[in-house]
Order: structure tokens, then sequence, then C-alpha cells
């Protein structure tokens, strides 16, 4: 597949480079191509990656990953120009840009969701939520003593989904589709879980949810 990834930190460079090294193709877009952490990321990915403006990735790609901090994303939603019509996935968690950020919590929640939010801002884009559950490290292995944790995904566009669960799929995850975009409700409070359980408790970042049925 073709994915343009906005945002090179340690999210989406860990997601680029697991990619590429699944042979798809990764474009990172970013303010500043030349950044030495960007130019890492694409040289991390085995010369399978770019990395352009933020505007020529996601021209160039048919699904684009959002990989900001929150307090970025609406700027890097602009800065991608028309998505209508693309698959747009939101990976970012609405989490305070503040020093407390931890204590604070979501800045959005409970009536609507990060997800949404992007949809809206987004105009006409097919908006998938996924890879929010769970920290950095872990997408570029995601199993846990021979187990794939479970990777959550929603959103209102079936085949769009379809698409990101094939992604995901690569990464070695167990994909959930749990329904329309709403449930990012849900979901961007897991995350905070996982957060809350990594630092607060102390658990550190090496593990993950699953779903288990009997």
């Amino acid at each position: 597949m073709n994915v343009a990834i906005i945002g090179a930190g340690n999210l989406g460079s860990t997601l680029g480079t697991a990619w590429a090294k699944k042979g798809h193709k990764v474009v990172y877009g970013v303010r500043n191509p030349a950044e030495d952490k960007v130019q890492a990321a694409v040289k991390a990915s085995g010369g399978k990656a770019s990395a352009a403006t933020i505007a020529q990735a996601a021209a160039q790609a048919p699904i684009v990953l959002f990989a900001t901090p929150w307090s970025a994303a609406k700027d890097a939603i602009s800065a991608a120009g028309n998505l209508a019509g693309k698959i747009v996935v939101d990976a970012m968690n609405p989490l305070a840009h503040s020093p407390d950020w931890l204590e604070r919590g979501l800045v959005v929640g409970h009536e609507t969701s990060a997800g949404e939010q992007v949809a809206q801002w987004a105009k006409g884009a097919r908006v998938v939520k996924a890879f929010n559950t769970i920290g950095a490290p872990n997408m570029a292995n995601p199993i846990f003593r021979g187990q794939p944790a479970t990777m959550f995904i929603c959103g209102d566009d079936s085949p769009a989904k379809a698409e990101v669960k094939k992604l995901s799929d690569d990464l070695g995850f167990e994909t959930t589709d749990m329904g329309p975009l709403k449930i990012a409700r849900l979901l961007e409070p897991l995350a905070l879980l996982w957060i809350h359980s990594a630092i607060a408790l102390k658990w550190g970042p090496d593990f993950g949810f699953k779903i288990i049925r009997r």
C-alpha cells in the first residue's frame, strides 16, 4: 500500500519503519523534510521511505495517517489540503499540551471524540480511528508471550476500515472492528488507561490489551 504519515515522531516513525520493511510505500509529511529526525526515520526504513512537505505527502497517497500531537492536529490537517475521498487514519489522542497532561487527561471526550473532530476538519475524508490504544514502541512488535495484542479500530466507512485492518494485521495485531467512528469516544479513554498504567503505575510500555473469548 501507499501510505502518507503526517508526523515523524515516535509513533509515526515506528509505524513508517515497520510498514516500509513489510514492503509498503511510505512518505513522511512534515514541515521540514530535511530535519535530522525525519531523515533518520527515512534511513531506518531501509530506503523504502521518503519525506516531503505535509501537502506533498498527502497528495501522493490514498491513505493518510495523522500522528502529530493533538495540539498540532488541526493545523496539520489544514496543511494537508483536500482530503476528500482519501482514507484518513486518526492515530492521535487528545491529550493536554501541558506539563500536567497526565493529570488533566483527555481534552476532548464523552460527547464527542478526537476521531469525530478529525472527520469535521478533514471534509469528505473516510476517517478511521486506529493505532492509538497501545504505546508507539509496540507497533513494531505487538506479540506478547506468543499472543498478538488487539488493535481496536472504528469508522463509518467499511471499505476504509478493511484497508486499515490490512495495515494493522501486517504489523502483527489481532485487529478488531468496534463499529462506527463515534466509538472513538471509548477508544481514546482506553488509550489514556494504557498511558496511566505505563507511567503512573510504572508498568512500563511492554504490555497491551487483548480480547479473550470463551
